[in-house]
C-alpha cells in the first residue's frame, strides 16, 4: 500500500501514526491503463461541492457540462473548465467526480494527511485547465498556485510525501513554456506537489495567498511569459503503477492528485 492509498483509509489525524507506518512504502497497485484518455471540453462548469463525488451531466454533444440553472458561474480565481486529460497506469480515484473535483477552490487537508478531493493522474498522466475568466497575467510575485495532496511525514516539512507533477503554461493552448521539473528529491524546485494545501473552505485560509494557501507557487516571469489561459501539469513520479499493492487491492491513486489551481494575478479582459 502506497502512503496515498493508506491516507485514504485514515478517517482522522489522530491516526497519523497509522498513516507513517505505510507512508514509506512505495508499492502501488493496480492492472495498468496507461493512455486512456477522456478530452472533456467543458466549457465553464461550476465550482465544486467539497465531499460531492459525482459525475456532471452529460449532454447531446458527448461533453461533461452543467446547465445553466443547475449551480452558480464558475468562480475565475481558479480553473474554470478541463480541456483534456489523459489517464496514466493505476488512475482512477476521483474520475466519478470529473471535472468538477478539479475545479473552483481547493479542499486541503493540511500538513498531516491529504486530502481526498482531487483527481489522479496515474503513472504519466496529463490534463490540461482553463484558466479564470480572463487568464493569469504576470504581476508581483506568484501569479498562480497548484494544489495536490502532499503532506509531511512525521510533521517534517522535509519529509514530504511528494507527487511530482510538471507545470506548463500557455496562452493559445498550442505553444506551451514548461518550468523545469526535474529533482527527484527534496527540495523539489519547480515540480508541483510537494507543498501540503492549506487551504479548504471550510477554514478561511485565502486560497488565492500564497503566503499562507499552502500548494506550489508559480511566476511567469520564471518563463518570461506576460499571460496565460491554460495550464497543463504532467505526473512525473518515480512510482511505478503494479499490479496490486502490498495487501493486493488494486491501487486507483497512483500519480499526482490535482486539487485545484488558483489565480493570483488575473488578466482584466
Amino acid at each position: 500500500m502506497n502512503a496515498w492509498s493508506c491516507a485514504r483509509r485514515i478517517v482522522s489525524s489522530a491516526a497519523l501514526s497509522a498513516l507513517l507506518a505505510c507512508g514509506d512504502d512505495a508499492s502501488n497497485g493496480a492492472p495498468k491503463d496507461a493512455g486512456a484518455s477522456s478530452v472533456l471540453d467543458v466549457g465553464l462548469a461550476p465550482p465544486r461541492d467539497a465531499g460531492v463525488d459525482a459525475a456532471l451531466p452529460v449532454d447531446d454533444a458527448g461533453d461533461a457540462s452543467v446547465s445553466a440553472g443547475d449551480a452558480a458561474a464558475p468562480d475565475p480565481r481558479f480553473a474554470t473548465s478541463v480541456v483534456s486529460v489523459t489517464y496514466g497506469g493505476c488512475a482512477g480515484f476521483g474520475q466519478a467526480a470529473m471535472p468538477r473535483v478539479v475545479l473552483g477552490p481547493p479542499v486541503g487537508g493540511g500538513t498531516g494527511q491529504g486530502g481526498l478531493d482531487v483527481v489522479s493522474l496515474g503513472q504519466g498522466g496529463e490534463i490540461v485547465l482553463r484558466v479564470g475568466a480572463t487568464g493569469i497575467v504576470n504581476g508581483p510575485g506568484a501569479d498562480f498556485i497548484v494544489f495536490e495532496n502532499a503532506f509531511n511525514l512525521g510533521g517534517d516539512p522535509t519529509r514530504p510525501f511528494a507527487e511530482p507533477g510538471e507545470v506548463s503554461v500557455s496562452d493559445d493552448g498550442v505553444t506551451w513554456r514548461t518550468f523545469p521539473c526535474t529533482a527527484t528529491g527534496y527540495p523539489y524546485g519547480s515540480c508541483a506537489g510537494w507543498h501540503p494545501t492549506l487551504s479548504s473552505p471550510t477554514n478561511g485560509v485565502s486560497p488565492v495567498d500564497p503566503a499562507t494557501s499552502g500548494g506550489d507557487a508559480f511566476d511567469l516571469a520564471d518563463l518570461g511569459v506576460a499571460r496565460a489561459r491554460f495550464v497543463r501539469i504532467r505526473d512525473v513520479g518515480s512510482v511505478a503503477c503494479s499490479d496490486a499493492d502490498a495487501g493486493g487491492a488494486v491501487s486507483t491513486t497512483n500519480g499526482f492528485d490535482l486539487d485545484a489551481v488558483a489565480v493570483v494575478n488575473a488578466g482584466t479582459n
